[in-house]
């Protein structure tokens, strides 16, 4: 399984690489809601972009620089100590979008690295836009702003009914006796609106997004997803 750091580069110097260092590296996100196991799945994918000889870096929203870790323990643990609007909470994900694009993603690709990441924008499409009500154009309008051209090569959305989602969180909070973060503790209607967000989101860009049906266990959904990716590689 993926480590839980902020941010890994994996390098494998002794296999043959998947792409001339000249050429872009992909960009692959992971999107779903709560529960669908996206890093589970993206662990598992950077392992198999190893297996096929890649160099591959795996990174998380929000964090993966010192300043979006900053935000991220302000979006998820509440640590500003004072109720955070939804104005703020989007331009939050955002900003700390921009310094994961601007110093890692963006560096990476060029570099001809592959980039896995869990979650991207359409997080917060979903869940700010959808979810909360953020006006979805104005939304968007925002997220390009903050990525700066980096869109994904493919985006894969683990969907998974909300009930699943909270019976597989509930069973990881007993055995790691984790607590539940602010997103998480929000009404079940809310992540209804979430879910049905991303599947509008695949309908609107369904080049782009592929929907894997996240209910079967790790390694059939891994196959499903690896099958998806190895497509865009070729």
């Amino acid at each position: 399984m993926l480590s839980l750091l902020p941010l890994s580069v994996l390098h494998f110097s002794n296999a043959p690489s998947l792409h001339p260092l000249s050429m872009r590296g992909k960009f692959i996100t992971f999107e779903g809601p709560e529960g669908s196991g996206k890093t589970t799945q993206a662990g598992l994918l950077v392992t198999r972009l190893q297996e096929a000889g890649g160099e591959v870096l795996y990174a998380r929203e929000p964090g993966g620089t010192p300043a979006g870790e900053a935000i991220r323990e302000m979006l998820q643990r509440d640590t500003a100590g004072e109720p955070i609007c939804p104005e703020t909470e989007v331009l939050l994900f955002a900003a700390s979008r921009a310094q994961l694009v601007r110093h890692v993603i963006l560096p990476a690709l060029e570099a001809g690295r592959h980039v896995v990441c869990d979650r991207f924008a359409d997080s917060t499409t979903a869940y700010q836009g959808y979810g909360r009500g953020f006006p979805i154009e104005q939304m968007l309008t925002i997220n390009d702003f903050a990525i700066n051209g980096a869109q994904p090569d493919i985006t894969l959305l683990l969907d998974v009914e909300v009930e699943t989602g909270f019976q597989r969180i509930e069973k990881r909070h007993r055995n790691t006796s984790s607590t539940w973060d602010r997103i998480e503790r929000e009404a079940r209607v809310f992540h209804e609106k979430v879910r049905n967000g991303y599947l509008e989101l695949a309908r609107r860009w369904p080049s782009r997004f592929v929907i894997i049906d996240a209910r079967g266990n790790p390694e059939t959904v891994s196959d499903e997803i690896w099958s998806k990716v190895r497509d865009v590689l070729d």
